[in-house]
């Protein structure tokens, strides 16, 4: 176990140890742990701590397809998940959609400012006719009351039961590969957006980067597989894997890039 840890960054060292403690919980009951929502990243460190063991298994769910936050299910070899197990509801929002457009930071800081955690929410969906989001079925009941206005717009929400009226993904991850000199995050943000050092550096220090919805402002910070990078004015980027390296030593990298259909 501690040689898995050195390859997760300090940061991540408190989700570690949830995990551990989820593990234990389920070898100690022999039943099924349910987790919040988790983003991609933290999955990753999920699958790759419980990998090490034969006993539990694990699965994930989001509701939508290509859900970038779900659900885990940690459980015992002898379990069959189902679908109620993820324990998640989703809704849309009615709102005067011919007046006002809703974006998805508007939507995401109301369910916020309701008091609960990001943790309690999966994704939001928004497209021009309307707005959908999932979230834990166990404070489904107190959004549904209290959501009652986005900004200063009023809205009703409304429980989808029926999974074909779910907006579909439009984002489109292309895959490419690229060959870098180190996983620093302004070797590849500069290899990825074609652009300087120089300019990249300057992105990060002007806090215009974030890595897993986190803003990170250090240069050298240190990228993994699972990674996702989100840069104001230039959309996302995905570390999918690492390919070894070349003869003259450089890293070979498979990435995905988000080009959302406009």
């Amino acid at each position: 176990m501690e040689h898995l840890i050195q390859h997760f960054r300090k940061d991540e060292q408190p989700f570690i140890e949830q995990v551990v403690s989820w593990q234990r919980e389920v070898d100690d009951r022999y039943a099924p742990k349910l987790t919040d929502f988790l983003d991609p990243r933290q999955r990753f460190i999920v699958a790759s701590i419980l990998g090490q063991t034969n006993e539990l298994q694990t699965a994930s769910a989001g509701l939508f397809e290509d859900a970038e936050r779900q659900r885990m299910l940690i459980f015992p070899s002898y379990y069959e998940p189902q679908v109620d197990d993820f324990q998640m509801t989703v809704y849309t929002i009615h709102y005067p959609s011919k007046f006002v457009q809703l974006r998805h930071p508007d939507v995401l800081g109301a369910l916020l400012s309701l008091g609960l955690d990001r943790t309690k929410f999966g994704d939001i969906r928004v497209n021009e006719q309307q707005v959908q989001f999932v979230v834990a079925h166990e404070v489904a009941d107190y959004v549904r009351l209290h959501l009652t206005g986005i900004g200063k717009v009023k809205v009703h929400i409304e429980l989808i039961k029926e999974t074909e009226q779910l907006i579909l993904n439009e984002d489109e991850w292309q895959e490419e590969s690229h060959t870098v000199s180190s996983m620093r995050l302004d070797v590849i943000l500069a290899t990825v957006l074609n652009v300087s050092r120089q300019k990249a550096q300057a992105l990060i220090t002007g806090n215009k980067v974030r890595v897993n919805w986190t803003e990170r402002d250090a240069v050298a910070f240190e990228l993994q597989e699972g990674d996702i990078l989100s840069v104001r004015g230039s959309g996302r980027v995905k570390v999918i894997m690492t390919e070894g390296r070349t003869k003259k030593d450089k890293i070979r990298l498979q990435i995905g890039r988000l080009t959302q259909k406009s």
